[in-house]
């Protein structure tokens, strides 16, 4: 005799409920994964996994700087400035970053919006003068408040040196050379900070001396702030991996092109790859050349010259192999582009342009142009050059390194390892260079470049 025993009607009420549930959500449109800043739903690799890092509006992933900020320790009323920078978007994206990593070392609770000081248009080589625009010159600022507060609330980011409360009047912060408060027996003046494990109580330690020698209240507080600036230079010290891959892959999405730059670069990218289906054996690809011809008036005198870069350009060009014959050019030396241009007609048949010239037809689009500024005109460069099929830059410009390390994003994204240096690239870049010695021939920079 076999026993049967009824279902509770509870139960049966509940599978029902849950088998009604599971139908609805299995037909629920796909979701987008990839939302435009940190949320919980962009943890781990899998889903990031097919996630292109390398693009200039690649979603930014905000966990690893989350697990950074969970990791630090904060001390109230400690605030960070980090407007001593200067030169190209390479050298001034790096400084704002480095900086930014300095201070949630410390655990700096204030950061005042970094400014960008500009060149002097009289003198490209002038890169010190004491000329400041808002964040906006170069950066998505709602992207970078939004990016940042999500990911570390820890920090409060005042809009200017004087919405700090309780700043001193007049405004003065104390400035601080982060190698200082090291020991480094030894070591170049170039190299890295060696002791940025050992950063955060060596700042601790000088926090509590100086507050000692000078009568300040310790530790600082909302009511008693203490400002730091750090000193000029400090833009290549930070070992971008010392965080790990996620981190050093994603921590420069904070600081995305603002929106009219990035739509601009956007046109002439599309532009570049209509010319360059003219001259493409494979007519539907578009596929071109990315050069960046580094020999305007504020080169340094050892770096590759004209000569140098192009003739190594060129023929790297034909060794790929490619039957590619469009080329990009970036240079603001607008005599050596014309000698460019005739070189790699004659020599290669290669048919090579360049921002102005793609929007000669585009009048609204070339008075957008006109109205950069030179600096602001390399972003759009490096934007297009970022989504070249082959990149071609030197070293040690920091803006070839730059978009070298951020394209070598694409093919491991979160897990991408280090770039190597010197031999033949990537496989999507090569840079030109001297690769014999770490600091006079400034490799230290690979090291500590922020994709």
């Amino acid at each position: 005799m076999v026993l049967s025993m009824a279902r509770p009607r509870g139960v049966l009420a509940l599978m029902a409920i849950t088998s009604l549930v599971t139908v609805w959500l299995c037909r629920l449109p796909q979701l987008n994964i990839y939302p435009s800043s940190n949320t919980d739903i962009t943890r781990g690799p899998i889903l990031q996994r097919h996630l292109d890092l390398s693009l200039p509006d690649a979603p930014f992933i905000g966990w690893p700087l989350e697990r950074v900020c969970s990791e630090t320790t904060w001390t109230p009323g400690l605030v960070f400035v980090c407007d001593n920078n200067s030169g190209g978007i390479g050298n001034i994206r790096n400084y704002i970053l480095t900086c930014l990593r300095y201070a949630i070392d410390v655990g700096a609770t204030g950061l005042v919006m970094p400014r960008i000081r500009i060149r002097s248009e009289k003198d490209l080589s002038d890169i010190t003068a004491e000329n400041y625009q808002p964040f906006t010159y170069f950066f998505d600022e709602p992207h970078f408040r939004q990016s940042l507060q999500s990911s570390c609330p820890q920090i409060t980011i005042h809009d200017t040196s004087s919405d700090v409360p309780n700043a001193p009047v007049p405004f003065k912060a104390e400035e601080v050379t982060p190698k200082n408060l090291g020991r480094r027996g030894g070591c170049d003046r170039r190299d890295h900070n060696k002791h940025t494990g050992l950063f955060a109580s060596a700042f601790a330690s000088h926090l509590r001396s100086t507050a000692a020698e000078f009568n300040l209240p310790h530790p600082p507080s909302p009511e008693h702030p203490r400002i730091f600036r750090l000193t000029w230079g400090v833009q290549f010290e930070w070992p971008v991996f010392r965080d790990g891959p996620e981190f050093a892959s994603t921590f420069g999405g904070l600081l995305r092109f603002r929106p009219d730059i990035l739509g601009l670069a956007n046109k002439v990218v599309a532009h570049m790859r209509q010319h360059a289906r003219q001259f493409d054996a494979n007519a539907h690809s578009g596929r071109f050349v990315g050069y960046h011809l580094r020999t305007e008036n504020d080169a340094l005198d050892f770096w590759p010259n004209y000569a140098n870069q192009s003739k190594a350009y060129l023929a790297r060009s034909q060794q790929m192999g490619y039957d590619m014959k469009a080329g990009y050019l970036a240079t603001g030396n607008e005599t050596e582009a014309h000698k460019f241009f005739k070189d790699a007609t004659v020599l290669h048949g290669m048919r090579v342009t360049t921002k102005d010239l793609l929007l000669e037809d585009h009048k609204e689009d070339r008075a957008a142009l006109e109205k950069l500024t030179w600096d602001q005109q390399a972003v759009i460069d490096f934007i297009v050059l970022l989504q070249s099929h082959f990149f071609l830059g030197v070293s040690p410009s920091s803006f070839s390194i730059n978009v070298a390390l951020k394209r070598h994003l694409q093919a491991e994204g979160l897990h991408t390892r280090p770039w190597r240096i010197g031999g033949e690239g990537d496989g999507r870049s090569w840079l030109l260079g001297k690769y014999e010695q770490f600091w006079e021939d400034w490799l230290f920079m690979y090291e500590a470049m922020w994709p």
